[in-house]
Formats: structure tokens, sequence, C-alpha cells
């Protein structure tokens, strides 16, 4: 037998004490409560996403019904309407609804947000008898681009909110621009006024006419963009008019 074979068998190591290298970052457990809260984020919005629009469109229908709407529309969009050209109309976030209302089953073409919110307007408006494209500046803006393109040059009549999904209010994205700019469509200015209405407390200070109030739905001179530039924003911006009355109380935020 050889000196090897007669050793005895080494025994087994310890199990090791020791923590982690110098400077090695501690293994992380599952954040229980962050995956938690994503659950319960999805499914309040997967219930927003079923009844906000089962709730909201007779509601809304029967807000609308109580208005009394004058539609007001420049000579230029008058013909502009007789001749069944196509136009973009250009409406800023905060008046979207009464734009909406007044608008209907007209056949019009508008761009709907990517955002979460943006499903449910959607829902509301096919209602309404809108067509959809889908996005916004900050989510699918190129693809939405084109096909707001392609639309305005099938000949259709294609809605937009320029400052919108998420403002800042009165100022223009420069999209609205482009599409005008690049097939020759006409820009049509649109804003609503209310004799009484609600103003919420959002980013662009989103107005809801209150019951039986009159609603002014001023449609200005049609425009063809010539650029993208601060000059032809600050153009457009006119054009449009202010988009949140300048006597409006500011909004109080809480504070941290």
């Amino acid at each position: 037998m050889t000196d090897e074979a007669r050793r005895p068998a080494a025994a087994p190591a310890p199990p090791s004490t020791a923590g982690p290298a110098p400077g090695a970052a501690p293994p992380t457990a599952p954040d229980a409560a962050a995956a938690e809260r994503a659950r319960a984020r999805a499914t309040r919005d997967a219930w927003k996403l079923r009844w906000a629009p089962a709730l909201g469109l007779p509601l809304l229908s029967l807000l609308g019904s109580t208005w009394r709407v004058e539609e007001e529309r420049h000579p230029e969009f008058a013909a502009l309407l007789a001749a069944g050209r196509p136009h973009l109309l250009a409406v800023w976030h905060g008046h979207l609804l009464g734009a909406v209302w007044a608008n209907r089953y007209r056949g019009i073409c508008a761009m709907a947000s990517q955002h979460g919110d943006g499903e449910i307007i959607t829902r509301v408006m096919r209602r309404w008898g809108y067509r959809h494209v889908r996005g916004s500046s900050s989510r699918g803006g190129r693809e939405a681009l084109i096909e707001m393109i392609r639309e305005l040059e099938r000949g259709s009549v294609f809605a937009i909110t320029p400052d919108g999904p998420r403002g800042p209010a009165g100022v223009p994205q420069p999209g609205v621009l482009v599409a005008s700019r690049r097939t020759g469509v006409p820009i049509v200015p649109l804003r609503v006024d209310a004799s009484r209405a609600w103003f919420l407390a959002s980013w662009d200070r989103f107005r809801v006419p209150k019951p039986f109030s009159h609603v002014r739905v001023t449609y200005g001179a049609p425009w063809v963009a010539t650029g993208v530039d601060e000059a032809a924003r600050a153009e457009f911006s006119a054009r449009m008019g202010p988009a949140i009355p300048a006597d409006l109380p500011p909004v109080r935020r809480a504070r941290a």
C-alpha cells in the first residue's frame, strides 16, 4: 500500500461564514411591495378601461344634450367646407370636450394618445363617429405623423390637440405644422368658450361646460404653415388664441 493510500482522507471544509467581499453589493430580495403596487395599478387601469367609457359616454351625452351650441365659421372656412376640401382642425387640449361634442358624427379622423387614458377617450369618441390614429408627441409620434399625412392626402378632415397630451398648455408641438407644410392642407384654428364652465385643476385647466350653458365653437381662418420654426409656432399660437383664460385663478398645489 502506498503512502497516499495509507494517508487518512481530509475532512470536508466547514461552510464559510465570511460575508461578501469588500465592495460587493449585497444580494437584493424581490420588492414585494413594488410588485403589489404594480398589480394594483394594472387592476385599476383594467377597471377604468372597462367601466369609464361605459359610464362616461351616457353621462357626457346627457350633459352635452343640455348645451346650447353655436358654431361661428370664418367665411374662408365655410367655403372650405362647401368645397369638401381636407383640413386640419386644431384645438387646444383644454377646449377638447366642447369641440368633440360639436363635431361628432362628421366622419373626422383624430389623433388619440397612446397613454393610458387615450384608450378611454378613443372608445368614447368612436361612439360619436370619430376615427383615430394612435400616437402623440411623446409616444408613437413619428408613426402617427405619417398616418396623419396619409389621411390628409386621402382627403380626410383631421383633428388634433397640438399642445397635448402633456402640455405645456398653449405651446404647440411641431407635428401639425409639419403635416400642413408637407401636404399643403390648411390648419383651421378651433376654440370653445362657454357661458358657464368648470375648470379642472389639470395642466391644461380642462374646461367642462356646465349644464344648460351657451357653448360657442369658433372656427378661424384657414392657414397653410410654411415652416416649423419659432416664428411659425408663434404665428400658430396667435391664430389659436389663449389656451387658458387670463383671469382664471392659478391652481393651488398642495405643499409637500
